[in-house]
């Protein structure tokens, strides 16, 4: 089925956020006094809420009260970092725009708080060309459970077999493929075989010169 409309992932794939990300969790794990339980631990936050990142981070069960503790001071500590300055994925704001001049409906599915999601898309002049955002705090369940990309379905009134999602996660690839949805995977955080082997029917390194027509038939 061709593709009639896009859904986006977040960090990573509309904004590229990672470096302030990792140095969140590295500032967060230093102030528990926690190591790190592998070199390259940020890798099993990514796509996911930080609640549910937590436990895999301190390698135990977490109840409820503190993992939401701790995601809020880990956000804090990352809002803190990232007045250094965000920067799109290059490509994203001209593809975006390409896709609303040509009325193709757009959503972002993130696994970001919706305080954070708001704040990002307004600081890249993004914002006010995705009526439908769903984000952690509209969801009971992360990624790579498929329930953020089927409620973008939902709320655009969508076919999620025409829906294609641009993705940076294995966890999130996973979560479009259970939604019914084809995946693009963007090469910010996992490499072309990592993301092609969750799933992705495609990987492009960015959005630049990025066509939809090229892109909407699988």
């Amino acid at each position: 089925m061709n593709a009639q409309t896009c859904i986006f992932d977040l960090d990573g794939v509309l904004v590229d956020s990672g470096v302030w990300h990792r140095a969140a969790w590295a500032a967060l794990l230093d102030e528990l006094g926690a190591e790190p339980p592998r070199p390259d631990y940020w890798r099993l936050t990514i796509g996911r809420p930080s609640e549910e990142a937590i436990p895999l981070l301190l390698g135990r069960a977490v109840p409820d009260g503190e993992a939401y503790r701790l995601a809020r001071r880990k956000r804090d500590l990352y809002v803190g970092l990232s007045r250094q300055g965000l920067r799109a994925v290059p490509g994203a704001p001209t593809f975006v725009a390409e896709l609303a001049r040509r009325g193709v409906p757009r959503a972002v599915g993130t696994s970001a708080s919706g305080w954070d999601v708001d704040n990002i898309l307004a600081g890249l002049g993004l914002l006010r060309h995705f009526a439908v955002v769903v984000t952690a705090d509209d969801v009971s369940f992360g990624k790579p459970d498929p329930e953020v990309y089927v409620l973008a379905a939902r709320r655009l009134h969508a076919d999620p077999a025409g829906c294609v999602v641009f993705e940076d996660s294995v966890v999130g690839i996973h979560a479009a493929l259970a939604a019914g949805m084809r995946v693009i995977g963007v090469a910010t955080a996992y490499d072309d075989v990592e993301l092609l082997a969750a799933g992705a029917e495609r990987v492009v390194n960015d959005f630049e010169g990025l066509a939809w027509d090229s892109i909407a038939s699988p």
